[in-house]
């Protein structure tokens, strides 16, 4: 356990359907420089669904572990806390998840133009892309932090 909390009392965490141990929270998009950045929250000791990221990317991993798994389900590797990472786009497709606690990620998504990442089916198919649009979507629908004023 990294003894390590982050702050979240101001974050309204949005959830997808289906996707019961993970919540995220829209920063920002900027289509013109093609960025969109977020936090994650990864449920202690899950796995979320075998994905791939489409563009390049970066992570810092504000709370926890976050834990990495091959596409089979065997461990990969483990971030602790302070880790920054550059990931690269389509990467090795993967699991990930909170270690034995709740893990919060930063998420600098880069080169965004569609789609950011795919969910995988057991067959390696694309099932679910989340893109821009998917984001801005969640954006408006989150409305301004408590931080923030409207515009």
């Amino acid at each position: 356990m990294s003894g390590i909390k982050f702050d979240e009392s101001n974050i309204q965490w949005r959830q997808l359907e289906g996707f019961d141990d993970l919540w995220f929270y829209v920063y920002g998009i900027d289509r013109k420089n093609g960025i969109v950045d977020g936090i994650f929250k990864f449920a202690a000791n899950s796995r979320v669904m075998l994905h791939q990221h489409k563009v390049p990317y970066i992570t810092l991993v504000l709370q926890g572990e976050l834990r990495f798994y091959h596409p089979n389900g065997d461990f990969k590797e483990v971030r602790p806390v302070g880790s920054y990472v550059n990931g690269v786009a389509n990467g090795e497709p993967h699991l990930e998840g909170g270690g034995d606690e709740d893990a919060i990620v930063f998420f600098s998504f880069r080169n965004a133009q569609d789609i950011l990442f795919v969910f995988l089916d057991e067959n390696m198919e694309p099932k679910i892309p989340l893109g821009i649009n998917d984001f801005e979507e969640q954006l408006k629908l989150q409305g301004p932090a408590k931080w923030q004023k409207a515009a």
